[in-house]
């Protein structure tokens, strides 16, 4: 399917930040789908997209670098694991709030790793006349990331 190949090629060219927003932009369209199949009773499509959150937040738990992260990767990891257990309790009691719940969190993180993966203006002008903007750009960029990949 092109969506697949689109999202592969999309991965495979992403800086760690990026990364991370795509990670957090799977897991809300599959809290959204999981709300809708929810909705329409459909248990089995209800499931799998709940399984895909988790998926999605196992791996950014996973990614966690507790030695350099102190408090911040630490609270990620609690966030992350209340998460799971929020989406595990929606899939069990086919309950709408926690997954309105997580949804709402989710987004409130994913604004914010989207706003951190924002260069401040005095950097984007830089950048700009870098010859290899924008990849490299993003890849130096020094946003104090708690997350362990490296480009």
């Amino acid at each position: 399917m092109w969506k697949d190949a689109y999202l592969e090629s999309r991965v495979l060219s992403a800086s760690p930040l990026e990364l991370i927003c795509i990670l957090y932009q799977f897991a809300l369209d599959s809290v959204r789908d999981a709300r809708r199949h929810l909705a329409a009773g459909d248990i089995v499509a209800r499931s799998k997209s709940v399984c895909r959150v988790v998926g999605a937040i196992a791996e950014l738990e996973g990614s966690l670098n507790h030695a350099e992260g102190g408090a911040i990767s630490r609270n990620l990891g609690e966030l992350y694991q209340y998460l799971r257990r929020r989406l595990t309790e929606a899939n069990m009691w086919q309950q709408d709030a926690p997954l309105a719940e997580a949804e709402s969190l989710l987004t409130t993180l994913s604004e914010a790793w989207k706003a951190a993966s924002i260069p401040p203006a005095h950097e984007i002008g830089a950048m700009q006349s870098g010859p290899e903007f924008p990849a490299a750009a993003w890849r130096n960029a020094d946003c104090g990331c708690e997350h362990r990949w490296s480009a």
